[in-house]
């Protein structure tokens, strides 16, 4: 049983980057011998979920079935009418979750209505790898913010950028294509006034990818560039911009770009709080030291992406990626979990958790 949930979860995966801010699942039906019958996953936002595909796959053959699906079947009506539904409709006399939605309109009701219609229901198999799976999700739910991936690239010892500011390339290509990939499957890229004036980035995901994020700039003083390509473009990809000057910005607004204020100033707390309330599931902070600084300051960032190159540029003025306060004590540095380094052309791709 255990190596059908493992098929779900991977099935569900298949859904990154499409059906947020709903979570991704993923479904498997046995018949009554232990044989697949079925499978499905949730394909975009708004349409059929996991269950419905696997369901129809399964046909007749589901009546007196299992199903193993990684999130407690819905019992409300949304988008899609209520998956509890197609669960009796089909004949189901099992359910096995590998865990339960909490998501107010559910939250344990689905399971409870299933056993109240005589289905014998399970939850919990393989629990950990389905609330990893669907960490952003549950975290929009339970803090109204969205996860926060930082990613920055850097040389062997440590520079953002030589002493002169020169930074393109630190990265390989192919550090870069996993930057890009990253891009297209997250609902905002961040970055700060300096990573606009001194890079004058386009920040879109190249090729394209299941979304297109928002290009966001926070900038509490307004002071950006009269022309780059993030003003030239923000008519086509979505340019958001925190500010407490707005009316240094007119020309920004005029050519498409949605300035917002703050109630109690800029800051990294209320930007996510307002891209929470936008539904956004995950944001990735791109930059510069400044900003990435806040992020970490605030212990803000969820998950970290770190390209590292065999490079070293030396220079006492050279930047470091992450600025900001910093901690006073090595004892009190931020100490990653879950941490891994993999190959990416010559550079060494470092992912971990906060």
């Amino acid at each position: 049983m255990e190596r059908h949930m493992r098929h779900a979860l991977a099935l569900a995966a298949r859904g990154r980057g499409f059906v947020e801010p709903n979570p991704m699942v993923g479904a498997v039906v046995l018949d009554a011998a232990g044989t697949v019958i079925g499978e499905g996953w949730h394909q975009r936002f708004g349409g059929p979920h996991a269950e419905v595909f696997a369901l129809a796959q399964a046909a007749d053959r589901a009546r007196g079935g299992t199903l193993l699906v990684t999130l407690e079947p819905c019992c409300h009506h949304g988008k899609t009418p209520p998956c509890t539904d197609a669960v009796l409709a089909a004949g189901i006399a099992r359910v096995v979750a590998a865990m339960a939605d909490p998501f107010p309109k559910v939250a344990g009701g689905g399971l409870a209505l299933l056993r109240a219609a005589g289905v014998q229901v399970e939850c919990g198999l393989c629990e950990a790898e389905a609330l990893e799976l669907n960490a952003p999700y549950l975290k929009l739910l339970r803090t109204g913010k969205p996860w926060v991936h930082a990613k920055w690239a850097m040389t062997l010892d440590g520079k953002l950028a030589t002493r002169t500011g020169d930074s393109k390339w630190i990265s390989s290509d192919e550090s870069r294509a996993r930057v890009h990939e990253l891009r297209g499957r997250v609902d905002a890229v961040l970055v700060g006034r300096g990573t606009v004036a001194a890079d004058d980035p386009l920040l879109t995901a190249r090729p394209a990818g299941a979304r297109v994020p928002a290009r966001v700039v926070v900038s509490a003083s307004g002071a950006l560039p009269e022309r780059c390509q993030l003003r030239a473009t923000a008519r086509a990809v979505p340019v958001i911009v925190y500010t407490d000057n707005p009316d240094r910005l007119v020309g920004w607004a005029a050519d498409g770009a949605e300035l917002v204020t703050l109630s109690e100033g800029v800051s990294i707390e209320g930007v996510l709080n307002d891209l929470g309330a936008r539904r956004f599931t995950n944001v990735l902070v791109e930059g510069g030291a400044g900003l990435l600084g806040s992020v970490l300051d605030a212990r803000a960032a969820d998950e970290f992406h770190v390209f590292v190159a065999p490079k070293v540029a030396g220079g006492a003025g050279a930047p470091s990626p992450v600025a900001g306060r910093g901690a006073d004590l090595m004892r009190d540095a931020l100490a990653l979990s879950r941490a891994t380094a993999e190959p990416c052309g010559p550079d060494v791709y470092v992912r971990g958790f906060a």
